[in-house]
C-alpha cells in the first residue's frame, strides 16, 4: 500500500488526504494543532464557481478571464483553466460531504459579488464558509480514519524533509512531548502548510502558518515562485493581537467605502471608478486607501438589519466584540493589512516542486493567482490544488528503494541538541519581532529601491548570527528553530520584491510605477551555499 505524508491540516491538507483515501492510499496527516484551529475557518467570504445555477451571461470562459485578469495575467492558461471548469464539480462534492451554501426562499443558491469579478458567482455560507468546508471535511477525515487508511498526529511539527539526489523519501518530524526528531519515510510528501503570516508584525492570518517549513525546503534546494505578490486586504480593523478581517462579502452586499471632508462622506471609489468601484480588486482599493493618508471608513448599515444578521452574522459579531461597533447603525473604521501569499513553492500542473515525491497544495504553493488573487478563488484553490495532487500520487508508482538517512537524522538530532543548551544573548524571540517590523516596513503597499535594500541588509544581519541565538525553555523548541527557515525565506522575499523593478499587481514599486513587458513572467528563485539567484520564468517551465 502506498504512503503519504501530508503535513499540514486546513483544507488543502484534509482534502489531499481524502483524495488519497479514497484511492486506497495510507495518509499520515501531521498538524501541531488540530483542524478546527486552522486559518482555513477564517475564510469567511465565499467559494467561486460557475455552475448549472450561474447568474444569466456568466460563463467559465468568463470565471478564467476574470481570474488571469485579476492576476495581470501571470497566471497561466491551463492551470487557471482546471481550475474554473472543475468549480461546480467541487461544489457539488461539499454539498455532498455536508456544507451548506446559502439559499432563497425557492431553494436556489443565493451569490455575492466579489471584487474583480464581471458576474456574482460567489457560493457562501452566511459570512462562515470556510467554517462550514472545515467541518464537512473533519466528519469525512473521521471516517477514513476509522476505516483505518488515514491516521492524525498532533504532538508533531515539521522539521525538514528527507532528499537525497533531487528525490524527497519522507521527512524528519519534531515531537514535541520527547523534544526529539523522528524520521517519517513515505512514498510522497504533501505540503499544505499555508502562507507566510508570521513574516510580518500583524495580519488577518494565523501565526501558527509562519514560512518556516517553506523557507527550510528553499534551503533544501526548492524552488520558489512569485515571492514579491503579497495581497494587502483592503478592510480590517485593529486589535491587541492581530488584524481582524473585514469580509469583502460586506461590499459584496453592497458596502460602501468612504472617508470624511468638513463632515461630508467622499465615496471615493465611486468617484474614480464609478458605481462598482467598491469591488475593485484587492490591490487596486489597498492602494488608493494607503494613497488617501486619512481616516477611512466601510458602510453596511443602511441595509436591511435582517439581512445583515442573515449574510454577515460573523463580521456583526467580530465588530461588537473587538470593537464595540453595532454595523447595522454605524460604519466600520477599516484599513489595509497583509492577507494573502500568491507567492510560495514552484510547482507543475501536478503541484509536484522541482524535487521529486514533493509536492505543494494550498496557499504556500504558487500556482493560480498571478500577482493577485481574486476574492473567493483561494478557498477554490485549496480544494483544487489537493484534489490535483492526490489524483497525480495515486496514478504514480514510486521506487521500494531507500536510501539509509542514519548519519542525516544522527547530524540534525546533534544540532537540535545544541540549540537547545544554547546560551548565547540573542534572544530568538525577540528577533521574530524584530522580523515582524523589517518586512512590514520594506514590504509595504507601495516598495522602493531604497527600502527593500534596507531589509534586505536588516534580514542578513539576524542571518549571521543565527546560529548563536538564545534558545530559552520560555517558549516551544518548535519557535525556536524554526527562526532560521523564516529568516532565511524573508531574505528571498526581499530579493524577489527588489529584482521586479516594475508595478503589477500586489507589487507596487513607486520607483518603477508602471508595468513593463520585461517582466511578463513569474519570478523563480534558489538558493545553493548562501546565493539566492533570482530569474524570469521565460521558458514557463513552471505553469503558473
Amino acid at each position: 500500500m502506498k504512503e503519504v505524508l501530508i503535513i499540514g491540516g486546513g483544507i488543502s491538507g484534509m482534502t489531499c488526504a481524502l483524495s488519497c483515501a479514497r484511492q486506497g492510499i495510507h495518509v499520515k496527516l501531521i498538524s501541531p494543532q488540530p483542524s478546527e484551529w486552522s486559518q482555513s475557518v477564517m475564510a469567511a467570504g465565499g467559494i467561486n464557481a460557475v455552475t448549472a445555477d450561474h447568474e444569466e451571461g456568466d460563463s467559465i470562459e468568463s470565471h478564467i478571464e476574470d481570474t488571469l485578469k485579476g492576476g495581470s495575467f501571470l497566471g497561466g492558461k491551463n492551470s487557471v483553466y482546471g481550475l474554473c471548469s472543475h468549480a461546480e464539480k467541487i461544489i457539488r462534492y461539499l454539498e455532498r460531504i455536508g456544507a451548506v451554501f446559502t439559499i432563497n426562499d425557492n431553494g436556489r443558491p443565493v451569490f455575492r459579488a466579489f471584487g474583480g469579478q464581471t458576474h456574482k458567482r460567489t457560493y457562501f455560507c452566511g459570512s462562515s464558509t470556510g467554517k462550514q468546508i472545515v467541518s464537512a471535511l473533519i466528519m469525512e477525515i473521521r471516517r477514513f480514519e476509522a476505516a483505518g487508511l488515514i491516521s492524525r498526529s498532533l504532538i508533531h511539527y515539521f522539521h525538514s524533509a528527507l532528499i537525497m539526489d533531487g528525490t524527497c523519501y519522507g521527512a524528519l518530524l519534531f515531537n514535541k512531548h520527547t523534544r526529539t526528531l523522528e524520521p517519517v519515510f513515505s512514498d510522497a510528501v504533501v505540503m499544505a502548510v499555508g502562507g507566510q503570516n508570521a513574516l510580518f508584525r500583524k495580519t488577518t492570518g494565523s501565526t501558527q502558518c509562519d514560512g518556516y517549513a517553506v523557507g527550510r525546503l528553499f534551503l533544501q534546494g526548492a524552488v520558489l515562485k512569485n515571492l514579491e505578490f503579497i495581497q494587502y486586504h483592503p478592510t480590517t480593523i485593529e486589535t491587541v493581537q492581530k488584524r481582524m478581517l473585514i469580509s469583502e462579502a460586506v461590499r459584496g452586499e453592497g458596502g460602501r467605502l468612504f472617508y470624511l471632508e468638513n463632515g461630508k462622506r467622499i465615496y471615493f471609489m465611486e468617484n474614480k471608478y464609478g458605481p462598482n468601484g467598491n469591488l475593485m480588486t484587492r490591490d487596486v482599493i489597498s492602494r488608493e486607501i494607503d494613497s488617501l493618508n486619512r481616516d477611512v471608513f466601510l458602510d453596511i448599515s443602511f441595509k436591511d438589519q435582517k439581512l445583515i444578521e442573515a449574510r454577515l452574522e460573523e463580521v456583526r459579531d467580530l465588530c461588537a466584540k473587538f470593537r464595540g461597533i453595532d454595523i447595522t447603525k454605524e460604519p466600520i473604521p477599516v484599513a489595509p493589512s497583509v492577507h494573502f501569499f500568491m507567492g510560495g513553492l514552484a510547482v507543475h500542473l501536478n503541484h509536484e516542486t522541482n524535487i521529486r515525491n514533493l509536492y505543494g497544495v494550498g496557499e504556500c504553493a504558487s500556482m493560480y493567482h498571478g500577482a493577485n488573487r481574486l476574492g473567493g478563488n483561494s478557498l477554490l484553490s485549496a480544494l483544487y490544488s489537493a484534489g490535483v495532487a492526490g489524483e497525480d500520487i495515486a496514478e504514480r508508482s514510486f521506487e521500494g528503494k531507500r536510501p539509509d538517512f542514519t548519519r542525516t537524522v544522527e547530524l540534525e538530532q546533534e544540532n537540535l541538541r545544541t540549540m537547545q543548551e544554547s546560551k548565547s544573548p540573542f534572544a530568538s524571540m525577540h528577533i521574530r519581532d524584530l522580523l515582524g517590523e523589517i518586512m512590514s516596513k520594506s514590504m509595504g503597499i507601495v516598495r522602493t529601491e531604497d527600502c527593500l535594500n534596507q531589509g534586505i541588509r536588516d534580514v542578513d544581519f539576524y542571518l549571521s548570527v543565527a546560529e548563536r541565538i538564545q534558545y530559552d525553555a520560555s517558549v516551544s523548541d518548535y519557535s525556536n528553530y524554526s527562526l532560521q527557515g523564516m529568516l532565511t525565506l524573508a531574505r528571498a522575499v526581499l530579493t524577489c520584491a527588489r529584482a521586479r523593478k516594475e508595478s503589477r499587481g500586489a507589487h507596487y514599486r513607486s520607483d518603477y510605477p508602471k508595468a513593463s513587458k520585461d517582466f511578463d513572467f513569474a519570478t523563480l528563485i534558489t538558493y545553493e551555499n548562501g546565493t539566492y539567484r533570482v530569474e524570469l520564468d521565460k521558458e514557463k517551465f513552471y505553469e503558473n
